[in-house]
C-alpha cells in the first residue's frame, strides 16, 4: 500500500476508521477517524474557548492580514507536495490539482486585504418624537462583529480549494472554525490545519474533524454552540442541514447542486462556443456543480455543434493521478461511477442516442468516458438530475423564448452560459436566466471580487467578494443619546 503522509488532526477522534482510496487506481492510500459526537463536542469547545478569549478575533486587523498572507506564501512554497496529495486523494491530474492549490492562495491574499476594511457606518440623527414622543438627538453607528464559531463542511470535488474558500473569509472576519472535509477526500485538509498553525493562527482557532456526513457532519450542524454552518454539496444534504440547524436557529450558508444550461444561438462563434461548451461540460470529469450539462442549440447549427462536441469528447485523454497530464480523470468512487452509468443507460433505454462515449473504462479506477447524448426528453434523469459526471445532453430549439423557458425549467439555479454575437440578446438573456452566475461567450470565469451563489434550490447566500466575508459577520446598531 502506498500511503499519503497525513498528520492526525488534534481534534479528529473516533473508534471507527475511514479508508481513503485513490479513485484512479482504487488503491488504499490512508485512513482517518470517523469523529464521533464527543470528538465534535471537544472541537467545538476548543473553538469556543479561542473565540471568547479573543486570541484571534481581537488581534489587530493588520496582524490577521499578515497571517493569512503568510499562509498563502507557505502554500505556494509547498504547492507540489499539496498537489500530489490532492491528486491522489481525488484522482485528478497533478496539473489540475496544482492549479487549484495555487488558485486558493489568491483567495487568501484577497481576504487578507479585507481584514483592515471591516467597519460599519456612522450617522447623526435628529428624531422628531413621532415614535417616542420626545424630540431627541443621537449619534448612531453600526458595528460588524464576527459571528462566532462556524462549521465549514466541504465537498470532495475540489477539497483544498473549497476549504480555503471558506476558511479565508471566516478567519478574516475573526471567527473560530471547525472544518469537516468530505470522507472521500480528507487528506489535504489535515495538511491545511498545520499550514495555518505555522502561519500564526493560534491553536484551537481551526479544528479539522474528519468523518462521515451522517455522524460528524450531523453532530456539527446540530450542535447548540455552533453559530453558523457553511456547506457546499448536494441539495439533498443541504435540506438536512437546514433541518438540523433549527435547534438554535444557527445561520446557514449553502452552495448546492446545479443543472446548468448552455444556450448556443445560430450567430454564435462556433470556433469558441464548441470548445467552450466542451470545457464547461467536462471540466473535472463533470464533477463541478456549475457544469453545463444541458446544452440548448438553435436548430440551424444544431448538427454542427453535436458533431463538434462528440469529436471533442472522443479526443480527450483519460487518466488519473499517476498518468502524466490527462484531460479527464476518474469519478470519485465506484458508487458514483455506477450511478452515472445507470443514468446513461436509462436514457438510452428511453430512446436517447449516445453520440460519443457512454461506457465505463475497462481499467482500474472509476472512469466514465466523456459522453454526449441527443434525443432526450425533459422528463429524463439526464435532463432533470445533477449527474456529476462527464455527461451532457444536446437539445435543439428554434426561438429565443423557447430556449429561456427550457433553461429555467429546473429546480436548480446555479449557473448558465450564453453563446451569441448579438449584444442585446446577451444582456436580455442574462437578466432572464434564473441563475446566480451567467457567462456570456466564456465559461467558468471566476474572480474573488465577484459573488458566487445560487437561485432556487442551488443554495442560500454568497461566497467570494465582500459578500463572502459579510456572511461571517453580525451587524449591530448602536444609538447614543446626545
Amino acid at each position: 500500500m502506498s500511503t499519503v503522509e497525513a498528520p492526525r488532526s488534534r481534534t479528529a477522534e473516533g473508534s471507527t476508521m475511514i479508508p481513503v482510496f485513490n479513485p484512479s487506481t482504487e488503491e488504499l492510500i490512508g485512513e482517518v477517524p470517523d469523529s464521533d459526537e464527543a470528538a465534535v463536542d471537544r472541537a467545538v469547545a476548543r473553538a469556543r474557548e479561542t473565540f471568547e478569549s479573543g486570541v484571534w478575533r481581537k488581534l489587530p486587523a493588520t496582524r490577521r492580514a499578515d497571517v493569512l498572507w503568510r499562509a498563502a506564501d507557505i502554500i505556494k512554497q509547498r504547492v507540489d507536495e499539496l498537489a500530489d496529495i490532492e491528486a491522489r486523494d481525488n484522482g485528478m491530474s497533478r496539473v489540475h490539482a496544482r492549479n487549484l492549490v495555487l488558485a486558493s492562495t489568491e483567495m487568501l491574499y484577497y481576504y487578507a486585504g479585507w481584514c483592515t476594511k471591516i467597519h460599519g457606518q456612522a450617522v447623526d440623527i435628529v428624531a422628531d418624537g413621532s415614535i417616542t414622543g420626545v424630540f431627541s438627538e443621537y449619534h448612531a453607528y453600526s458595528l460588524m462583529e464576527p459571528i462566532g464559531v462556524v462549521g465549514l463542511i466541504i465537498p470532495w470535488n475540489g477539497p483544498f480549494y473549497c476549504a480555503v474558500m471558506k476558511l479565508a473569509p471566516a478567519l478574516a472576519a475573526g471567527c473560530s472554525c471547525l472544518l469537516k472535509p468530505a470522507e472521500e477526500t480528507p487528506l489535504s485538509a489535515l495538511k491545511l490545519e498545520g499550514i495555518f498553525r505555522d502561519a500564526g493562527v493560534p491553536e484551537g482557532v481551526i479544528n479539522v474533524v474528519t468523518g462521515y456526513g451522517e455522524t460528524t457532519g450531523a453532530a456539527i450542524t446540530a450542535h447548540p454552540d455552533v453559530d453558523k454552518v457553511a456547506f457546499t454539496g448536494s441539495t439533498e444534504v443541504g435540506k438536512l442541514i437546514v433541518k438540523a440547524s433549527a435547534g438554535n436557529l444557527k445561520k446557514v450558508m449553502l452552495e448546492l447542486g446545479g443543472k446548468s444550461p448552455a444556450i448556443v444561438f445560430n450567430d454564435a462563434d462556433l470556433g469558441k462556443a464548441i470548445p467552450g461548451a466542451a470545457v464547461g461540460l467536462f471540466i473535472n470529469s463533470g464533477q463541478n456543480c456549475c457544469c453545463t450539462s444541458r446544452i440548448y442549440v438553435q436548430r440551424r447549427v444544431y448538427e454542427q455543434v453535436v458533431d463538434g462536441l462528440a469529436a471533442a469528447a472522443k479526443s480527450l485523454r483519460m487518466g488519473g493521478s499517476e498518468d502524466g497530464n490527462p484531460d479527464l480523470g476518474p469519478l470519485i468512487s465506484a458508487k458514483q461511477r455506477n450511478r452515472v452509468i445507470s443514468i446513461i443507460e436509462e436514457g438510452r433505454s428511453g430512446g436517447a442516442t449516445i453520440a460519443a462515449g457512454g461506457k465505463a473504462l475497462d481499467r482500474p479506477g472509476y472512469f466514465v468516458e466523456p459522453t454526449i447524448v441527443t434525443g432526450t426528453r425533459a422528463e429524463m434523469r439526464l435532463i432533470r438530475e445533477e449527474i456529476f459526471g462527464p455527461v451532457g445532453s444536446v437539445i435543439p430549439f428554434d426561438e429565443e423564448e423557447e430556449a429561456i423557458a427550457a433553461a429555467n425549467h429546473t429546480e436548480y439555479g446555479l449557473a448558465a452560459t450564453i453563446w451569441t454575437e448579438n449584444v442585446g440578446r446577451a444582456h436580455r438573456l442574462a437578466k432572464r436566466l434564473e441563475a446566480g452566475t451567467v457567462w456570456v461567450n466564456c465559461v467558468l470565469a471566476a474572480d474573488q471580487s465577484m459573488p458566487m451563489g445560487g437561485f432556487k434550490q442551488s443554495g442560500w447566500g454568497y461566497e467570494r467578494s465582500w459578500k463572502g466575508i459579510e456572511a461571517y459577520l453580525n451587524t449591530k446598531a448602536v444609538y447614543v443619546g446626545l
